[in-house]
């Protein structure tokens, strides 16, 4: 079925019958999504799956967007609607070309993770990072937590046993037992979760605004490792700058964010056929952490 067709009839069959036309956004790596116009109304982001993980991927979803905006005071889209087949979203506007879009960025990321501390890492349940499951079960240690439900979490999934060979799998478990070595010891806070540039829009008057979470409480630099890690434009230079000035960053944070975006390639290992160079992203981090023979 086309992805025009299954969102059309998702939106119908959810009651809004008032949709003229759906356009098929790109972008997305997991799930269907696009831009329906309505008569006599706004236009919507509707966003489905031909075939859902799970039954609350969706409301997952919602609530974590809404956790964005009233526990970090984020912008994010209006939840129009939120079941098992589809989530529906007031519409955002790309973000502007800017440094300045970037530099309040800046500011208002690094106002929600000093804002939102917490004593515990974790969440109040599981949610979803793509088509899995992130497992969010609370702990006090954060190298800990990190180590079992943000990396080794994922050694189990097919696509990384036959990408990762054993000594790959040794290598990333001795990486986990120097974690506290490795990394600060820093308190957990309100993530993202999965802070890439396409998840980072615009509101209608320009404020920065988020899609797209996979929240949980836990280290700050696991959103900054995201945006670092994943090509940001060339006028996202000074989010960096203004982020690490008030957030107190030392000097060894760019060091760090290849070990902590390592959760995020072992996901999209995990879930992609075309891993768009996790793998290797993932060898060359855990290399001097390999035996020699």
């Amino acid at each position: 079925m086309r992805a025009t067709t299954l969102l059309r009839e998702r939106l119908l069959r959810a009651g809004m019958r008032e949709v003229v036309t759906v356009e098929v956004a790109s972008g997305g790596l997991a799930a269907l999504a696009g831009t329906a116009t309505r008569r006599a109304a706004p236009p919507v982001f509707v966003k489905a799956f031909a075939e859902a993980p799970g039954d609350d991927v969706f409301v997952a979803e919602a609530e974590g967007l809404t956790a964005l905006r009233e526990l970090g005071d984020m912008a994010t889209p209006e939840v129009i609607l939120a079941d098992r087949d589809l989530l529906v979203l007031s519409l955002l506007r790309p973000r502007p070309h800017s440094e300045a879009f970037w530099e309040r960025f800046a500011h208002e990321l690094a106002r929600m993770h000093r804002s939102t501390t917490h004593p515990r890492f974790g969440w109040h349940h599981d949610n979803w990072l793509g088509r899995r499951r992130q497992v969010n079960t609370w702990d006090d240690d954060g190298f800990a937590f990190f180590a079992r439900h943000r990396l080794l979490r994922w050694l189990g999934e097919p696509r990384v046993e036959a990408a990762l060979d054993a000594g790959d799998r040794a290598a990333l478990e001795r990486l986990c037992r120097r974690l506290p070595d490795l990394l600060p010891d820093r308190p957990a806070c309100l993530t993202h979760g999965d802070l890439w540039a396409q998840n980072i829009l615009a509101t209608p008057d320009g404020r920065p605004a988020l899609i797209d979470p996979a929240v949980s409480y836990t280290w700050a630099e696991v959103d900054l490792a995201h945006v670092w890690s994943t090509s940001p434009p060339p006028e996202a230079r000074r989010f960096f700058e203004v982020y690490a000035e008030l957030t107190g960053l030392d000097d060894g944070w760019r060091a760090r964010m290849p070990i902590v975006q390592l959760r995020q390639h072992l996901a999209v290992l995990a879930q992609f056929d075309d891993d768009w160079g996790a793998a290797d992203h993932i060898r060359a981090t855990i290399a001097p952490f390999r035996r020699r023979t």
